[in-house]
């Protein structure tokens, strides 16, 4: 009983050593999380896939769960949607983090703007880990936005798991 224990101790122990946020080039990690917004709170996913030390490229999807009727009406998939493109300069390595720890500034494209945001990874394991990800828009393709035209288009928080794939 005691050599099992031990075994599985060493095991969980070389596991959590091995763990990496970042691996640079070819790396890809698949994240899925919430996502929480004024007046609205969903799901996302995302592919992040590495091209170079500190340089990755991605998307990301996001649909709305529940958003709040505006003046009686519904918002429709259009309205609760968005996918992104997106770039990352992935910088645990530059601020000398431990190597299951990421911190990932980036820019996005989407659907409804030209945004930015700051992302935060830790893995427990190889394969296993947490993130939190904050984005705003820099640009919205319309300056007046109102309504429905509001979700997936303002301050967004991200929170979930992330997988090396």
């Amino acid at each position: 009983m005691k050599t099992k224990i031990f075994t599985l101790v060493l095991l969980v122990s070389v596991g959590l050593l091995q763990a990496q946020a970042y691996k640079g080039k070819g790396d890809i990690k698949g994240q899925v999380g919430l996502n929480t917004q004024s007046h609205g709170t969903g799901i996302t996913a995302s592919a992040d896939f590495g091209i170079g030390e500190n340089m990755s490229y991605g998307f990301t999807a996001t649909y709305l769960l529940s958003a709040d009727n505006i003046n009686d009406a519904k918002p429709r998939f259009e309205d609760r949607a968005d996918i992104k493109a997106r770039f990352n300069a992935n910088l645990g390595n530059v601020f000398q983090l431990d190597k299951k720890m990421d911190i990932y500034p980036g820019l996005d494209l989407s659907t409804r703007n030209f945004g930015a945001h700051l992302g935060f990874r830790y893995f427990f394991t190889e394969g296993f880990g947490l993130f939190a990800e904050a984005g705003a828009p820099l640009a919205r393709y319309d300056s007046d936005v109102h309504g429905f035209e509001y979700y997936n288009n303002q301050f967004v928080l991200n929170i979930g798991c992330s997988f090396n794939l």
